[in-house]
């Protein structure tokens, strides 16, 4: 998952708190649970855990909690094995830190694919065992050699209707058509799905993204810069930018879309149509210190739709297994980037492609958002 992303589901939190969505008991529970693990989630060594316990590795703030009431707690009821979550951050860089050290002392982390595909193939992480962890409770095409899905989110357009009336954006052509719908627009500072949202709006047929044409896509990119007036970095901002009046459009997280949707009254709207869904995932590192197979049967027990139905309640992720789709009530299956009739308007990014190009295809797009 992207880690801004996932840095900023603590917001969410508070804002789920303040609507009255979560009690202030709850909240209070959640956050008594995060100070616990403060002192070792503020150094950058992480939690070191017992030779039996497990260490799961996120991006902190809220998703402390959640996994740890999600999946944590019911592994341990099951199995004895404690899971201790740290906050600290699973990059790339401080998983080959960890790795290189001989001694890790990480066994879980909360990876995008392509970083669980590039790191595989250095020899970082274990290959997901998949008669272990079962492929059939993972969307199609979810599942890669060293990265098990564990959720999605999406990108999708956000517009403010009381701008355009009863005229509402149909795809990313609208979205970069200022004539038909006027107004400055936000971008995503960090690239990811921006290319493809470049090339649909330029008559690339979604089935035909992959491989991405690059300089067709920073070519619209830098043609289009004069009418986006910020570049969002986290979900906070991609809110105000809207809220705030600066933009009429902007491509944000689709958790965020929500938000504003219900926060507004309807006035700020988002669809689903040409969004672009984005899975997380969860590796093991090599030669872990809580085993290779506990490990699995951790991510295995992951997989229980009632478990992936706390997360999608507790932070907005659609579940990776298909059948959770069933237990999410009426009114809320519309605002799940996977339930079926919101996926199939979308495009999930390509993860061996963003495994084989994604830091030089950030390096273009820096250049061309800051010049």
């Amino acid at each position: 998952m992207d880690h801004a992303f996932q840095k900023d589901c603590l917001e969410i939190l508070a804002d789920k708190t303040a609507r009255g969505e979560i009690s202030r008991r709850r909240f209070t529970q959640m956050a008594a649970l995060i100070l616990a693990g403060a002192p070792a989630l503020l150094r950058s060594t992480g939690v070191s855990a017992q030779a039996k316990d497990l260490v799961l590795v996120n991006w902190g703030g809220d998703a402390i909690a959640a996994y740890d009431k999600a999946y944590g707690q019911p592994f341990t009821k099951e199995t004895g094995i404690a899971v201790k979550m740290d906050g600290s951050g699973p990059t790339e860089g401080a998983i080959t830190a960890q790795f290189k050290s001989g001694k890790p002392s990480w066994d879980l982390m909360d990876i995008d694919p392509f970083s669980g595909i590039t790191l595989g193939r250095e020899g970082m992480l274990e290959p997901i065992d998949y008669s272990v962890v079962d492929k059939n409770k993972m969307r199609p095409g979810f599942g890669w050699d060293h990265a098990a899905s564990t959720y999605f989110f999406s990108y999708v357009i956000a517009y403010d209707a009381s701008k355009f009336g009863d005229q509402a954006p149909t795809g990313m052509a609208d979205f970069f058509d200022v004539e038909k719908f006027p107004g400055k627009r936000s971008l995503y500072k960090w690239g990811s799905a921006m290319w493809e949202a470049a090339l649909m709006a330029d008559g690339v047929e979604p089935e035909k993204l992959y491989p991405l044409d690059l300089k067709r896509a920073h070519d619209k990119l830098a043609a289009f810069k004069e009418h986006v007036v910020a570049y969002w970095g986290g979900g906070a901002e991609s809110q105000s930018v809207l809220l705030d009046g600066e933009a009429s459009m902007a491509i944000i997280w689709s958790t965020r879309a929500q938000l504003l949707e219900q926060d507004t009254g309807g006035q700020i709207k988002f669809i689903w149509d040409q969004g672009l869904i984005s899975p997380g995932a969860l590796g093991v590192m090599k030669n872990n210190p809580g085993g290779r197979e506990n490990a699995m049967k951790f991510i295995a027990s992951a997989q229980a739709p009632e478990r992936q139905l706390e997360m999608f309640n507790l932070l907005g992720q659609g579940p990776a297994n298909p059948a959770t789709d069933a237990l999410i009530p009426a009114d809320r299956k519309r605002i799940n980037c996977v339930d079926p009739a919101n996926m199939a308007k979308q495009v999930p990014l390509d993860m061996e492609w963003y495994a084989e190009h994604y830091a030089s295809a950030f390096d273009e797009y820096t250049k061309i958002i800051s010049a």
